[in-house]
């Protein structure tokens, strides 16, 4: 049988509350951002990559009617539009080290703490770990508190593996999730990496999902 062609395309994942598995890995952090009245308005969500950090900030956003914005894009950001009401600013690790970024964060912090307007950060570690440059912003972030996403447990693999497979509109047996958690790499990353191997192999290929093709996929270099 000749190859088809495949193209990794982009999947639309869903943001929204009810798709979220609240599971023991995330559910202290999910209760914490609900109940709001932060420490200081503040409070910065850190989990690994692919733990759900994304997720669980558009759910704040839609409650609270905060603006998402990421990290990169604070050097070009209008520091006092962006602090005119709730704020995310995701991935605010990836400040550390770029001056500039550095001071947009801070001057972006004081600006969103003179108006009492919560912000929350995500991170995919504690500020101590960043290796900031500028002290102040070092001592502002490290004064944030801190709630955590922990490593997923079988049931939020589980969920994610359905999710991340219907989010591609794909229909796999369901003996097939339980059978994929029990070998698989224990990390939501590697969930999104072997959905989407298997994904693209089988439209190459012209077959569904099954068990022997996902063991074909284990057994390979991958991701």
């Amino acid at each position: 049988m000749t190859a088809q062609l495949a193209f990794d395309l982009p999947a639309r994942a869903s943001l929204r509350r009810e798709d979220y598995f609240v599971s023991p890995a995330n559910a202290l952090a999910l209760a914490t951002l609900d109940a709001g009245g932060w420490p200081l308005g503040k409070m910065m969500l850190v989990g690994p990559e692919g733990a759900g950090k994304t997720h669980l900030a558009h759910i704040w956003a839609s409650g609270s009617g905060a603006e998402l914005m990421v990290a990169g894009s604070l050097a070009q950001a209008d520091i006092d539009a962006r602090s005119r009401g709730p704020l995310v600013v995701e991935d605010a690790d990836r400040v550390a080290g770029d001056l500039r970024l550095e001071t947009a964060l801070f001057h972006l912090h004081n600006r969103l703490a003179e108006r009492r307007l919560p912000l929350l950060l995500t991170a995919s570690a504690p500020p101590r770990d960043w290796g900031l440059v500028l002290p102040d912003l070092a001592s502002r972030m490290q004064a944030t508190a801190i709630t955590r996403i922990e490593a997923p447990d079988d049931g939020l693999l589980s969920a994610v593996l359905v999710k991340l497979f219907a989010d591609r509109q794909i229909t796999v047996p369901p003996a097939l999730i339980p059978w994929l958690v029990a070998r698989m790499d224990r990390s939501l990353a590697a969930a999104r990496s072997l959905v989407s191997r298997l994904d693209a192999l089988a439209l190459a290929r012209g077959v569904p999902v099954s068990r022997q093709l996902a063991a074909e996929v284990l057994d390979s270099d991958w991701p």
